[in-house]
């Protein structure tokens, strides 16, 4: 089995604008796909807003640590969900279930690499 990371991206303002109500909707929509998915979905989680990202860049001998996501974009990085799938084909119909109201998610294989 390979592993994928489902990454969850969305409009960070969208919420903004929810009620707890959805919120809670959400959440159950969440637990729901973890339970039709529980033989796939090894971990995940949700992250913070982009507003409590700190960024590190290395920049000509030094290191620069900034406030803030590398990118300001419209849709952020909001989750994600690490699955052992067959193949991308199936990693893509787990994908497909990723409750995602306010943006989308990205599909991406897992590169094993040796530190030894």
């Amino acid at each position: 089995m390979s592993q994928y990371l489902i990454l969850i991206y969305g409009d960070e303002a969208s919420w903004d604008r929810t009620s707890p109500e959805f919120v809670e909707q959400l959440h159950k929509e969440h637990a729901a796909f973890l339970q039709a998915n529980a033989g796939a979905v090894r971990a995940g989680e949700a992250l913070h807003r982009t507003g409590t990202a700190t960024s590190i860049r290395k920049d000509g001998g030094g290191v620069t640590v900034t406030d803030g996501p590398f990118a300001e974009t419209k849709e952020a990085l909001g989750g994600f969900y690490l699955v052992e799938a067959a193949d991308l084909d199936e990693a893509i119909a787990v994908a497909q279930q990723v409750p995602a109201p306010f943006g989308g998610v990205e599909v991406r294989p897992i590169r094993a690499v040796d530190f030894d």
